[in-house]
């Protein structure tokens, strides 16, 4: 881990300085609808950016369930590719489980890509279960249509200790 890691709460400006980057980071993909400005001015309180030196090198954007009032949810994490496997994400992600913890939620839960195997191995890893769905892929259960017609997602849920 690199000693000089910054994390502090998102605000509405660094929409503008993560929304050129995410698609980079992502090898090209278009990802950047996945992150609405909105993220940015309505949940302040539970999302995360990691700074090292002054650049944003990655960042967690969660909220506490209003529908659901013991659960919080991780909608989109990302680390800046130089700068993966040096803790950074374990981090954003403690850091969203204090919060959600400190607002006595006992869940979280996050969806992937059933072909991001490196997503999947990673929640793993973080203590998260793949909750059943109505197929197998890969010996991984997935719920098909989860963000409409042929968005198949692997559904995480962990419980907070």
């Amino acid at each position: 881990m690199h000693a000089s890691i910054h994390i502090r709460f998102v605000n509405g400006s660094d929409f503008y300085s993560l929304a050129p980057l995410i698609n980079e980071w992502w090898g090209g993909r278009d990802m950047a609808a996945m992150l609405p400005k909105l993220f940015f001015d309505h949940f302040t309180n539970t999302s995360f950016v990691a700074k090292i030196e002054g650049e944003i090198v990655g960042f967690l954007i969660g909220f506490l369930s209003p529908s659901k009032v013991n659960e919080a949810y991780i909608h989109f994490i990302g680390v800046h590719p130089p700068y993966r496997n040096q803790q950074i994400g374990t981090l954003l992600y403690k850091r969203f489980f204090t919060v959600a913890k400190q607002h006595n939620r006992q869940i979280v839960r996050c969806v992937t890509s059933p072909v991001n195997k490196t997503s999947i191995a990673y929640h793993k890893k973080m203590g998260f279960d793949i909750e059943e769905g109505n197929k197998q892929l890969d010996g991984v259960d997935v719920t098909t249509n989860y963000d409409g017609k042929g968005q198949d997602r692997v559904c995480f849920v962990k419980q907070l200790r």
